[in-house]
């Protein structure tokens, strides 16, 4: 990675938007890439304006490298009051923001908010913005701690526990 693209790396992980779980989410995508072993949720709420339907807020939780964890904060803030429509037409350079093109060898970090992003945005069964009554994310699927804690428990792995600040 080059020294500019790191040194927009590390601005945007000193003080990264939109990190956590919102609760109040109308809808919730996960992802993860085995090959790295990285996993993204994004946390999505929507808003009335002007008759539409629109991103009022994003949030994320990534177990991923320094560059994904950049790149979801950024995105979090460039969908703000996109549609859904809008917000999926988005391609992975336009998602890393002002970090600008990413190297070859971090386009998949890109790749993984995107993939979050298009799960939240697109259920299976509806069509995107296109969402009457959303689950709540309970109901959609447990955090990322949860899902690591039973799978550390099936195993009789460790058990991850992130320490309050």
């Amino acid at each position: 990675m080059n020294d500019d693209l790191q040194k927009k790396v590390a601005q945007a992980i000193h003080d990264p938007k939109n990190v956590g779980e919102m609760t109040d989410a109308d809808s919730v995508g996960t992802v993860g890439n085995s090959e790295c072993g990285e996993m993204l949720r994004l946390w999505v709420k929507y808003k009335e304006q002007d008759g539409q339907k629109v991103i009022d807020k994003a949030s994320f939780q990534s177990f991923g490298c320094e560059t994904a964890i950049a790149v979801a904060s950024l995105a979090t803030e460039l969908i703000r009051g996109k549609t859904a429509d809008e917000a999926l037409e988005m391609k992975p350079e336009e998602l890393s923001g002002e970090l600008g093109p990413l190297p070859p060898m971090k386009i998949h970090c890109a790749e993984l908010v995107q993939g979050a992003l298009r799960d939240a945005l697109s259920p299976d069964d509806q069509e995107p913005g296109q969402m009457e009554s959303p689950a709540k994310p309970a109901e959609l699927s447990p955090t990322l701690q949860d899902s690591l804690n039973a799978g550390q428990a099936k195993s009789g792995g460790i058990n991850i526990r992130f320490l309050d600040e």
